[in-house]
């Protein structure tokens, strides 16, 4: 055990990491410095497939990269988006091994205090074990787990269930519970917001910004940027860097990232526009001073001494006006800025024209899914507008799967009078992982629609991920196709199961404008704040059910 005094930076120096089997593909990572004081709560950001989750397993030392070092504290936890937890341990075992350190260093302190009345010189262990047990809040340690455990939604769990019996979301929540009780020295979170609800987002910022030591958080959920983080590191920064001075870091918010990376990206595009337009004037000059300076011209019989005489300059005049014109062109093609890549853009209709014909898209009465879900009445009026929100636990995602027909309610009635719906889960499978995305995309909708409605033209993956198979694409990459999917077919009601997680900041901002003018129904789901905040439709808040 370290103690507080002890606490270490984060740093990484040199990074390079590619995997092998994207051979002839640009590293995933190059070259990333960084280094992270203890009190710094550090947000990772960039477009999916940039490297934040493998900058986090470089990191915590679950992968070695092809190049660079890091130095990390001892007192490390990393929780990935998907945890891999002992699937034969129980709920009680991983809670209970949380805790452990903790209990005992309030055993270690009770001991050692015991040694001071006749060893003067256990002064020094206490003090270091002392400062340790403070920083981590040991005393408050078991009532700090009851009260961590609840807010996330698992303090129901039965301790003696064995973990691999539970479900994805209640596999991260308790995986949460457990790194948050421990308040290690340095905590590396990948999307931590995700399958949190409001009271479990409000205990994870406080119990974040209460730490005392290094925090590195990959996330796209914005408003968490926003309340926890001090600063950011862009992987997708551009050749400007964020704020224009050629780097990743920014100290600022996210808010006030926002407007930082957009004039970078203005002036990338300005100076790029600059650079060529004087390349283009230096590559005439060139072309002209390589011309002959007086084309076709051949001395006359009366003056051919001359020509002999002055020959020879002309000539080394010439000679340098080239040198000169190429050696400028040269300097300035080497200085020149990449070509700023065109952004990829959402450019799919999220449905097709559901309103035709009026009425009532879905129809709800004194619906009831055993011990998930009760719903008395639900009017949804075609071409319009839902957000559901609600706890966790609240039904949700049992209420989409059931308008998807893909469960039966335990009572009531069920009218979806929508002609198709395209649903995105939370968790969706887009097939086995060798398949590539283009592959994935046609088995799912089959040929004849992929080839009326091509993946190239939702602006969803990019064209060189089209090539790339699933098990290689990020989680981000995977809900982007499986977007695709639920969209392509142009359904008069779309189920949207929090369609902001995993996604990129830009595309998560540009769901929420296509949300807005979507001309057939939909109904999303969402625990994303940003989201709800500009929300302007009507809302259905969803209650557990008893």
């Amino acid at each position: 055990m370290s103690s507080a005094v002890d606490l270490q930076a984060l740093t990484a120096h040199g990074l390079t990491h590619s995997y092998a089997a994207r051979a002839g593909r640009p590293p995933v990572l190059d070259g990333i410095d960084l280094t992270v004081a203890p009190g710094t709560r550090l947000g990772l950001i960039g477009e999916n497939g940039t490297g934040k989750s493998t900058l986090l397993r470089l990191l915590s030392g679950v992968e070695r990269p092809d190049a660079g070092q890091v130095r990390a504290p001892a007192d490390l936890v990393y929780l990935p988006q998907e945890p891999v937890l002992d699937a034969d341990g129980t709920v009680g075992d991983l809670l209970d091994d949380a805790l452990r350190p903790l209990h005992d260093a309030v055993a270690e302190l009770e001991r050692l205090a015991a040694e001071l009345v006749d060893d003067p010189s256990a002064a020094a262990g206490y003090d270091r074990m002392l400062a340790w047990a403070v920083a981590h809040d040991a005393w408050d340690a078991d009532r700090r787990a009851e009260v961590t455990a609840g807010a996330l939604g698992v303090a129901d769990l039965d301790r003696d269930r064995p973990v691999g019996t539970l479900s994805g979301g209640q596999r991260t929540r308790l995986a949460m519970a457990a790194a948050l009780v421990r308040r290690p020295a340095c905590l590396l979170l990948d999307e931590p917001t995700n399958h949190l609800d409001d009271a479990a987002l409000d205990l994870l910022e406080r119990s974040l910004n209460e730490l005392p030591g290094v925090v590195v958080a990959a996330s796209h959920d914005r408003m968490f940027l926003d309340r926890v983080c001090t600063g950011l590191f862009d992987l997708d920064a551009g050749a400007l860097g964020t704020d224009g001075d050629g780097g990743r870091r920014f100290g600022g918010s996210f808010t006030e990232y926002l407007g930082a990376r957009a004039a970078s990206r203005r002036r990338w595009a300005e100076t790029f526009a600059a650079q060529q337009e004087e390349i283009g004037r230096l590559r005439e000059r060139a072309r002209t001073a390589t011309s002959a300076i007086a084309p076709g011209r051949g001395p006359r019989d009366n003056d051919k001494f001359i020509h002999a005489f002055k020959g020879a300059n002309v000539e080394r005049t010439r000679a340098r006006r080239v040198h000169d014109a190429q050696r400028r062109l040269e300097v300035a093609e080497r200085a020149a800025l990449p070509r700023p890549p065109q952004p990829l853009r959402f450019a799919g209709r999220l449905t097709g024209n559901g309103s035709v014909g009026g009425g009532l898209a879905v129809r709800v009465r004194d619906l009831v899914v055993a011990d998930r879900l009760r719903l008395d009445r639900l009017d949804l009026p075609a071409g319009s507008g839902l957000l559901v929100t609600g706890p966790n636990g609240s039904g949700k995602s049992t209420l989409l799967a059931v308008l998807n027909a893909d469960l039966a309610p335990s009572s009531g009635t069920v009218d979806v009078r929508a002609r198709r719906t395209g649903l995105l889960a939370q968790d969706p499978d887009v097939g086995p992982p060798e398949r590539t995305a283009a592959d994935a995309y046609a088995a799912l909708l089959g040929p004849a629609l992929a080839e009326r409605m091509p993946l190239r033209e939702l602006g969803l993956l990019h064209p060189r991920e089209h090539g790339t198979r699933v098990g290689e694409l990020s989680l981000g990459q995977r809900r982007r196709l499986a977007l695709a999917v639920a969209i392509a077919d142009a359904p008069d009601l779309l189920l949207l199961d929090e369609p902001t997680n995993h996604v990129s900041l830009r595309l998560a901002g540009e769901l929420e404008e296509a949300l807005g003018s979507a001309p057939g129904t939909v109904l999303v789901t969402s625990h994303d704040r940003w989201l709800r905040r500009r929300w302007e439709g009507p809302v259905l808040e969803l209650r557990a059910a008893s």
